[in-house]
């Protein structure tokens, strides 16, 4: 049967150009819907670089605030009247939620006055986060929250299956799985550049150990430096460079802290490939990502990953052939998976040529099939429900009449 072609409508407090992996899976998903025929709206806060007047027919702008320690990032506001003004007008089929702030809640209200089907994501482990700033409370709040938000959708779709376990055990229900893919022909070892190596200062057979994302406190960021440390204890014979790709508020801490490290900056598109390709071994401490697509971004540009056995690490990092993973929060076995790396060079070698293979095949064109279906189920659950509340038809009016009183106009 052929898929009926949908409007579907995006709300998310983050959408490209901003640089992180909720923008970057949206605007893939946004894509290939568009490349298979159906129409996307989207809906977003406001951004820094827009003109005054954006609005169109595919494009929904609403007031937003700064986060807090994020001030590239808009907080949406609450626009529930100018959403129901818009969609009563023009209707979408099905929307998706990506992200659950005031912006996201309104949505969701919107969506149920107006009985329009919903689908969730969880693209950020908000209590997780709140948990890592030491606000046990909050991230119980949290907790909370987001489990009476996503029960109000006809799915909620989660990336990881550590994701889909953990939410399950915090009494989230109605999940699925929705991958992540990578674009294997952007993040390519062929982009590898010796003048950008020349620019941080490495040889051709020195090694730079690369970290790629947000340089914030949830990122677990404090385990470069004894990971670092110790590399160069074990191998003293071996040059090494930290290369750090990102910004955020920690930054300014953490040039203190590694004061050898090579600080790029937040890159984009073919530069981030090519920063990517230049490093050799990738590095990411994290332990609160729902996916964490900096992973398969690294895979995809032959660099040997060492991670924590969870997320996208735990998908698609196999221990000893594609890379070298540890039991999450054990920094001592992180240290020594990053250390085993580079015993032998045949052993770097063969983990990186292992990684760009793997990642090579997880495109994203089998991932957005996959959302299409999801948005076409919901989407007819809807429609059915609908009918079933419908009211029968009234019978012929010449029906109501008695045998007598058809007698009597006789």
């Amino acid at each position: 049967m052929n898929t009926p072609s949908l409007r579907i409508t995006f709300v998310s407090e983050t959408f490209a150009p901003e640089v992180n992996g909720v923008a970057n899976t949206l605007g893939r998903l946004s894509d290939g819907l568009r490349e298979r025929g159906h129409s996307v709206e989207l809906v977003r806060p406001r951004q820094a670089h827009d003109p005054l007047r954006l609005d169109d027919a595919d494009l929904l702008l609403c007031k937003g605030w700064p986060l807090p320690g994020y001030p590239d990032l808009q907080w949406g506001g609450i626009s529930l009247h100018k959403l129901l003004r818009r969609w009563r007008r023009q209707r979408p089929d099905v929307i998706y939620i990506a992200t659950e702030g005031p912006l996201g809640l309104s949505a969701l209200r919107a969506a149920r006055r107006l009985k329009i089907a919903v689908v969730s994501g969880f693209h950020t482990n908000f209590p997780q986060y709140a948990g890592q700033y030491g606000l046990g409370l909050l991230a119980r709040l949290l907790t909370h929250y987001l489990r009476w938000f996503h029960r109000r959708s006809a799915v909620t779709l989660v990336p990881s299956i550590s994701q889909r376990v953990d939410l399950e055990r915090r009494g989230f229900t109605q999940l699925a799985m929705l991958a992540r893919g990578v674009d294997a022909c952007l993040f390519n070892p062929a982009r590898r550049s010796q003048m950008l190596r020349e620019a941080w200062g490495l040889a051709e057979q020195d090694l730079a150990i690369m970290y790629v994302g947000r340089l914030a406190a949830e990122k677990n960021l404090n385990l470069l430096k004894p990971c670092l440390q110790a590399l160069q204890q074990r191998y003293p014979q071996q040059r090494l460079r930290l290369i750090m790709v990102g910004d955020g508020p920690q930054r300014a801490s953490l040039e203190q802290q590694l004061p050898d490290a090579v600080f790029c900056g937040a890159q984009r598109g073919q530069h981030l490939a090519e920063h990517y390709a230049s490093g050799d071994v990738f590095l990411f401490p994290s332990l609160t990502e729902t996916f964490g697509n900096v992973v398969l971004e690294a895979m995809a540009s032959g660099l040997a990953v060492v991670a924590y056995d969870q997320a996208a690490a735990a998908q698609h990092v196999r221990h000893g052939h594609s890379g070298a993973v540890a039991m999450p929060g054990d920094q001592i076995g992180f240290i020594d998976a990053a250390c085993w790396l580079l015993e032998e060079s045949e052993t770097l070698r063969r983990v990186r040529l292992n990684a760009r293979q793997h990642a090579s095949r997880q495109g994203w064109p089998a991932i957005v099939e996959q959302f299409e279906g999801y948005l076409c189920d919901a989407w007819q659950q809807a429609c059915d429900a609908t009918r079933a509340r419908a009211p029968l038809p009234l019978p012929a009016m010449g029906r109501l009449a008695s045998p007598g009183r058809s007698q009597q106009h006789r």
